[in-house]
């Protein structure tokens, strides 16, 4: 008996330690520092990552600990937030400024150190300081462990395919600009693929992202919405593509001939080379929901040539949607279902410890003594807000430090669970109603008990106006229960909740004019932003926070911070 239990004790032994050897520390360095590209006709200095734009892919494995040295050689404050990262134990690692950290001064460094836990799929890194995020971004690749395979067909090729949004300016001039005058910014001069305008723009024949293939080999897009303030249509002439995840979440696969993303969103779907020999435009354009707002209205394209296409060939081009056709959004983002029973898949918690309805919308705000504002009203400033909270970030001190360490004055506990008051959310008479109109500015967050669950039904308003609000929340994937147009009516509309198979992911793009009812349970000790990911609004105040307590034991408390944590 003993040499059989030796020799399966041995065995334990050897597989631990295969397990924990296949498991890896990733690390990498970013100079963050001023770049000179030319772009539609145009010499205009950028922050960029290590000289690139867009910057370094970071491709980890689950399980992987992942290490970034950060270098601010920049003129900007600047702070890297690792979009869709659940940032378990790690929340000092988040990266949004004076959230979980003070920014990385000019001249100064941070390492962000995390590991990479319960997750797989296209997660992406970008900065979380102003508009730097324009041009400061990446792809960040996590595959599955060693060993372990995707819950479909292995592609032939993978390839990150990110869209982005150009100014022929200063982004960080543009965004202080708005905030002073009280406008709304100017808009975007282009949209990109993989940093490229296309040659539909001036100056930019020979700056389009060109992708080669193999007639009948299958390609896995990992496509990132990573422009600022605008919603994406996608789309390749004549092909299908087949959504696998979203925001790193394995999905039923789906069948579909054009994608929207809004800003933060990742897509993984796979391409597969079926046609004719030739080549075939890839375009993206906006999906402009807010009717009657200024928009981006160009559209930037690459192209997908196959091999022993003839150089001579007029490339195919797609027929994109109308910016407005909001159904053929909707279709989509509603559509999508989780892959139940895939890697990393989680049911739905059928107890509520805590429910909010929360509104999301424009507001306005009181113009500054001796100032002139050129807000939507006269003698205002546009502002926006949830429940009629325009949330501000700190200023001394970030918040998770102040959570940490007790410290109080930095934020309240009081943001509120409903709006409040009542009102016929969706109607444009609401304007009518000035008052309801300001909302008042603080920095008040939802404190939860650590591994309750939360409900939260999103309503948009008419408040100044109507659109898709992209909500993202950080430190945590949530079950998108239900989503729907008008006022939210609990009597039919809870109904339609899908407790099965709904989506997971961390964005959602709240329909123009209407709901969505999201749940996840909080069980992420930290501080965590939860905002509208159109960097027109984080600004105006589109935001709140939650503050989860530690648990019970060592594993479910947040450790200290790093002693080279930035300090204000």
């Amino acid at each position: 008996m003993g040499r059989p239990v030796f020799l399966f004790a041995c065995a334990l032994l050897l597989l631990a330690a295969s397990t924990a050897s296949a498991s890896k520390i990733v690390e990498h360095t970013f100079y963050v520092q001023n770049l000179t590209v030319n772009r539609l006709c145009n010499r205009q200095v950028i922050n960029a990552v290590n000289g690139s734009l867009p910057g370094p892919t970071i491709r980890v494995r689950e399980g992987d600990t992942l290490v970034v040295h950060v270098f601010n050689k920049s003129p900007y404050n600047m702070t890297i937030h690792w979009h869709g990262v659940f940032q378990i134990l790690s929340a000092w690692a988040d990266g949004p400024s004076m959230v979980t950290q003070c920014p990385i001064l000019p001249g100064s460094k941070y390492t962000y150190k995390f590991k990479i836990s319960k997750q797989e799929g296209t997660l992406w890194w970008h900065a979380h300081v102003s508009w730097l995020r324009a041009t400061v971004y990446g792809a960040l690749i996590i595959r599955p462990r060693a060993g372990h395979s995707y819950p479909f067909p292995k592609p032939y090729k993978e390839v990150p395919i990110l869209l982005g949004e150009w100014w022929n300016a200063n982004v960080v001039d543009v965004e202080n600009e708005a905030l002073a005058t009280g406008a709304g910014p100017n808009i975007s001069d282009a949209y990109t693929i993989n940093g490229w305008p296309g040659d539909l723009y001036p100056c930019s024949q020979n700056q389009m992202y060109k992708l080669k293939v193999e007639q009948g080999k299958t390609y896995l897009l990992r496509i990132i919405n990573a422009a600022l303030n605008n919603q994406l249509f996608y789309k390749i002439a004549n092909h299908k593509m087949t959504v696998v995840a979203i925001d790193a979440c394995y999905t039923k696969p789906y069948v579909t001939d054009v994608v929207v993303a809004a800003p933060g969103q990742t897509l993984d779907v796979l391409l597969t080379a079926d046609q004719p020999v030739g080549s075939y435009y890839m375009a993206a354009r906006a999906y402009a929901s807010a009717a009657g707002l200024q928009f981006d209205n160009t559209t930037t394209r690459g192209v997908v040539v196959y091999d022993h296409a003839p150089s001579s060939a007029t490339p195919l081009m797609p027929a994109l949607p109308a910016f407005n056709d909001t159904p053929t959004a909707h279709k989509f983002y509603s559509n999508i279902t989780s892959l139940m029973g895939g890697p990393h898949w989680d049911p739905v918690p059928r107890t509520v410890d805590y429910k909010m309805f929360v509104t999301i919308g424009l507001a306005v705000d009181v113009c500054p003594a001796n100032t002139t504002c050129q807000g939507p009203i006269n003698g205002t400033k546009l502002s926006a807000s949830m429940n009629n909270e325009s949330f501000v970030l700190p200023t001394s001190l970030s918040m998770l430090q102040a959570f940490f360490f007790n410290v109080g004055g930095v934020y309240t506990t009081d943001f509120p669970a409903k709006p409040p008051i009542q009102f016929d959310y969706t109607n444009a008479s609401v304007n009518n109603n000035l008052p309801l109109l300001f909302a008042p500015k603080g920095t008040k967050v939802t404190k939860l008990k650590f591994n309750s669950t939360v409900e939260i039904i999103f309503q948009n308003t008419a408040i100044i106006g109507v659109e898709n609000h992209p909500m993202h929340l950080h430190g945590f994937d949530f079950h998108v229960l239900a989503q729907g147009f008008g006022n939210y009516n609990p009597a039919k509309d809870r109904k339609k909740l899908n407790f099965i198979n709904p989506q997971m992911r961390n964005t959602i793009g709240v329909p123009v004019g209407g709901w969505a009812v999201i749940r996840f349970r909080a069980n992420n000790p930290g501080v965590w932003l939860m905002h509208c990911h159109l960097d027109v609004h984080l600004p105006l105040g589109l935001a709140t926070a939650f503050v989860v307590e530690n648990g019970p034991t060592p594993d479910t408390t947040l450790p200290p911070p790093p002693a080279d944590l930035p300090q204000c």
